[in-house]
């Protein structure tokens, strides 16, 4: 398990001596933007990809992630609908999606054409809920570890992920769809073999720090 705002720092960890494509899932733009910024400054192929993003720029981006130029691509669910790459080996989620469904598309992404394919998600304790929602749908438990070095702080309650605003009235226009740039949190900011890193959330850090800033691996 892993907590929060060390998110970022464990896909480093993950992808810095592996070479294997990767995709990445982040909730909002707002995630997907610092995630991706905090693997470049660390050295890694990373772009990223959302709805804030031209269409020709997307298409371009999506182009280069197929050809294998770029080894790491951090997307919104809204951003990635359409890719298809018959063998992407890994999908980590760095957030549980809101709708259980999109869960079930990400990790669709890897294991394709019968190919052999790894999904991840690392979870906080605030989105546990999101977890057990998934866990009905697929109608089985997902396994759950914790890496060494990155052991959460069990003294963390958890605090209710927002879900995204939808307009007033029965009959104005409704929210386009889930992909947010705002903070899904009330208080405090952002964050499988179907295999899930449980994480928990330390009060008093954020993600509003710039890419490199507050992650940090504790010694054991």
């Amino acid at each position: 398990e892993v907590e929060q705002n060390e998110k970022a720092d464990i896909i480093y960890y993950l992808l810095a001596n592996n070479k294997q494509q990767c995709l990445v899932f982040a909730r909002t733009r707002r995630n997907a933007n610092f995630t991706g910024a905090y693997l470049r400054e660390k050295g890694l192929s990373c772009a990223v990809i959302h709805s804030d993003k031209s269409q020709h720029l997307r298409t371009k981006t999506l182009q280069e992630f197929k050809n294998g130029e770029i080894q790491i691509l951090v997307a919104t669910d809204i951003a990635a609908r359409g890719l298809d790459i018959e063998q992407l080996p890994l999908v980590i989620n760095y957030d549980i999606p809101r709708n259980a469904e999109d869960y079930v598309h990400r990790i669709g992404r890897t294991g394709r054409a019968g190919c052999e394919g790894e999904a991840m998600s690392l979870v906080c304790i605030d989105e546990h809920k999101l977890l057990r929602d998934i866990e009905r749908l697929i109608k089985r438990k997902l396994p759950t570890k914790t890496i060494p070095g990155f052991e959460p702080n069990p003294s963390i309650k958890a605090e209710p992920i927002q879900k995204p605003r939808s307009a007033r009235g029965g009959s104005g226009p409704k929210t386009k769809s889930h992909e947010s740039s705002g903070n899904p949190y009330p208080k405090k900011s952002p964050g499988s073999r179907g295999k899930n890193f449980s994480s928990k959330q330390r009060r008093g850090h954020s993600d509003r720090k710039g890419p490199g800033q507050g992650f940090r691996r504790r010694a054991k």
